[in-house]
C-alpha cells in the first residue's frame, strides 16, 4: 500500500521563525521548526522528517504531495548534477542547504518515493493541513514556545538527529549574497 503524505514549510520572514510539517492523516503527522531559518529549509526538513519517520515502512512506496518546486526539483532533477560537481551549482557557487539535501539524499536511498506538486493555498486538504501545522510551528517559535510536535507515525522512533526543534546543530540561514 502506498503511503501518501503532504509536506510543507513556513517562515515568518525569510529567514525568520520557521516551521515544517508533514501529514498523512489526522492521527499521523509531525511538526517542528527553528527560531530562525528559511522557508526552503522548512520545506526540505518536512520531507526529510517524513522519510525518516516512515523508514520502518521503507518497503512501501511513499507519495509526497509538496507545494515547493524547489524541493521537488532539488531531489528529482538537480541533486545528481550537484553531487557530481561537489555540491556546486552550474554557476560554481555552493548549493544552499547542502546539509539538509545530503541528509535527504541518504534518506531517499533504497526507497520508492514519488513527488507530486500541488498548488499551495488552493484548497488541497492534506496540503492545507500541513501548511497550517507548519505555520503554527513557526508562530510558536516566534512566541518563544515549543510547537505542537504531533503524534508522529505508529511504530516509528523519533530520530535524535531530527528532533522536533530541528537539527541537533541549527542550520544557519543561507548566504543570500
Amino acid at each position: 500500500m502506498t503511503i501518501t503524505a503532504a509536506a510543507d514549510g513556513s517562515a515568518l520572514g525569510n529567514p525568520g521563525p520557521a516551521g515544517w510539517a508533514w501529514v498523512i492523516d489526522d492521527a499521523q503527522w509531525r511538526a517542528g521548526g527553528w527560531p530562525r531559518a528559511t522557508n526552503n529549509q522548512g520545506e526540505l526538513m518536512a520531507v526529510l522528517d517524513l522519510l525518516l519517520a516512515t523508514a520502518h515502512r521503507a518497503e512501501e512506496p511513499l507519495h509526497v504531495l509538496c507545494d515547493s518546486q524547489y524541493v521537488i526539483n532539488s531531489v528529482t532533477k538537480w541533486m545528481p548534477g550537484w553531487k557530481r560537481k561537489g555540491w556546486r551549482k552550474a554557476d560554481g557557487k555552493p548549493v544552499l542547504n547542502r546539509d539538509l539535501l545530503e541528509r535527504l539524499d541518504a534518506a531517499l536511498q533504497g526507497r520508492a518515493v514519488t513527488f507530486e506538486w500541488v498548488k499551495g493555498h488552493a484548497g488541497h486538504p492534506l496540503n492545507e493541513v500541513a501548511d497550517d501545522r507548519a505555520r503554527a510551528a513557526a508562530t510558536a517559535f516566534q512566541a518563544g514556545r515549543e510547537p505542537n510536535a504531533g503524534p508522529g507515525i505508529a511504530g516509528a522512533e523519533r530520530s535524535p538527529a531530527v528532533d522536533v526543534a530541528g537539527p541537533t546543530t541549527p542550520t544557519p540561514p543561507p548566504t543570500l549574497f
